[in-house]
């Protein structure tokens, strides 16, 4: 299992960037997707922090070697 940690200050750039990321990676197959939000204050401005966690495994690849034995045989 392998995991892809997204943080940004905006939700809708978090939401790009996991848009972009599955797009980017057809291979995987995403076991779990964890968010969390975090405000905090700094001064008189707010500060936001949009997080998320994909757990994913990459897809089998099909067995080349039983295809490389399908082909010899024929």
């Amino acid at each position: 299992m392998r995991v892809k940690l997204f943080d940004e200050e905006h939700e809708l750039d978090l939401e790009e960037d996991i848009n972009q990321f599955l797009k980017s990676n057809p291979q995987i197959h995403v076991i779990a997707m964890h968010f969390s939000t975090c405000c905090t204050m700094q001064g008189e401005e707010q500060l936001y922090c949009f997080s998320a966690m994909i757990q994913y495994e990459n897809k089998e690849k099909e067995d080349t070697h039983t295809n490389s034995m399908e082909v010899k045989n024929r």
